[in-house]
């Protein structure tokens, strides 16, 4: 069993999603988390909630983690009121659905910076805390198969999470003899709030059921938090600069 008590845990975009199933499945293993959100803080609250009546640490911390005075606030609040940081899950994402042609440069810059250039805003202001881990200090972003895939209406965010899995490799350069492994977890279609409001999402999702090859199993949040957690855990400790994909193999044949 995965142990990661004693652990602190930031996920960024906590409140629902990926980003809540990546939470409460830390803290299942025994970690405090951090649950960060912009908009919805009862849900936030709601998933703190879920994590103390574990018997684990809650803090809920509103950040816009695409702008960098936001990520300095938050990390200085962990610095000052909790002391350590030993794993950042970077699942936060934005971009909207429309078409390349109708986006603009506002468009641009908010989708770069909240799902790429908060990766590096993450890490940088964190770093003396990652250094301090006790173990190898485990740095995970999420990406989706619009980094390697043409899906109607997702080209900002496709060509971001493109952008993010590269940043994520030159990134294990800069720190991975620091002790801390960074890594991308590249998850499949999975039914969210978010997934159900792309377009065509019913095709995509009928769709799905026939290119996986896991028998009558869809792909859930939990799922992605399992792989979530093994990069957290030591046992990955020599996984560095990867990007893990869990699909159910869907995205490996036509």
């Amino acid at each position: 069993m995965i142990n990661l008590a004693g652990k602190v845990a930031l996920v960024t975009g906590s409140s629902r999603g990926i980003g809540k199933a990546c939470a409460l499945r830390l803290a299942e293993a025994g970690a405090d988390v951090i649950v960060n959100y912009v908009t919805s803080r009862a849900a936030a609250m709601e998933v703190a909630d879920q994590i103390t009546a574990m018997g684990r640490r809650a803090y809920v911390v509103k950040a816009d983690v695409g702008e960098e005075e936001d990520v300095i606030s938050l990390i200085d609040f962990i610095k000052e009121e909790i002391g350590q940081l030993e794993i950042i899950v970077s699942n936060a994402a934005t971009g909207g659905f429309r078409p390349l042609l109708a986006s603009n440069t506002k468009h641009f810059h908010a989708t770069m910076n909240i799902n790429v250039l908060s990766l590096v805003f993450l890490v940088r202001e964190a770093l003396p805390l990652l250094e301090r881990s006790v173990g190898r200090a485990k740095v995970i972003a999420i990406s989706s198969h619009g980094s390697h895939m043409a899906l109607p209406m997702y080209g900002l965010i496709g060509g971001s999470k493109a952008a993010l899995e590269s940043i994520a490799r030159h990134l294990t350069l800069e720190v991975g003899d620091k002790g801390i492994n960074v890594n991308v977890v590249k998850a499949g279609l999975v039914d969210t709030d978010s997934t159900r409001r792309i377009p065509y999402s019913g095709v995509m999702f009928a769709e799905r059921k026939n290119k996986t090859m896991v028998g009558e199993r869809e792909l859930m949040p939990d799922d992605v938090a399992d792989v979530v957690l093994f990069l957290a855990s030591r046992l990955s400790d020599l996984v560095q600069g990867e990007t893990l994909t869990v699909d159910g193999g869907s995205a490996i044949h036509v």
